[in-house]
């Protein structure tokens, strides 16, 4: 698999099969991702694996806690064009996939909830940085994230970035035993796709190239 393979195949995969994934896998993937570009070379991810046994146990764990305060803004608090009908559309084309009408607002609630259980991913890791980096240490994050979910893809394995554990900060660091020095970014759901999951079949589009880029 070359890069241009790994890029289009890469997607949010939502259902996962239960099949299991090694430590040695992940160990390897992790340190092959850490050559990702980093300004000063920072490196300012802080990585925390769940896997096996811990994922069982981080399962009931979060099971019993309540969602606090977002971390940080995942979106802005007025999302404007264009942004705001990307977000949209795809939201409606996962949840059209699975049969949840727009007004099922239980059926909506219950699909995000399975952001908890990883979308019963078999691995997973959460993504933590330092409360005192700025904005370039958060976008070396995003490098390291891309970097890891293309290098999974070469491995034969999907992946899904979540920001949506920014709602569980305190109870992840509790788990994970994170420093308060360090703050959540997201958690990386990892496995293999059920490829008969009809939510795996959405494709999100992309805006057109004259769109987002400009030749000066």
């Amino acid at each position: 698999m070359n890069v241009t393979e790994a890029v289009n195949r890469r997607k949010s995969i939502r259902a996962f099969t239960d099949e299991p994934v090694s430590d040695d896998t992940l160990r390897t993937l992790l340190s092959t991702a850490s050559r990702s570009p980093s300004g000063g070379n920072v490196q300012p991810w802080r990585i925390y694996v769940v896997n096996g046994e811990s994922m069982t146990r981080f399962r009931d764990f979060i099971s019993q806690r309540q969602p606090g305060a977002p971390a940080y803004d995942i979106y802005p608090p007025s999302l404007h064009e264009p942004y705001r009908s990307s977000r949209f559309k795809i939201g409606e084309q996962m949840y059209a996939s699975i049969g949840i009408e727009r007004d099922d607002k239980a059926g909506r609630l219950g699909q995000f909830a399975k952001n908890l259980d990883f979308f019963g991913a078999p691995a997973a890791f959460f993504c933590f940085i330092d409360r005192k980096m700025g904005p370039p240490q958060w976008s070396d994050l995003g490098m390291f994230l891309q970097t890891f979910m293309l290098l999974a893809q070469e491995a034969g394995l999907d992946t899904c970035a979540q920001e949506a554990w920014a709602v569980h900060e305190e109870a992840v660091s509790e788990f994970v035993g994170a420093p308060d020095e360090e703050r959540i970014f997201c958690g990386m759901a990892i496995g293999k796709a059920d490829t008969d999951h009809p939510i795996n079949s959405v494709e999100s589009e992309r805006e057109p190239l004259d769109v987002f880029a400009k030749f000066v």
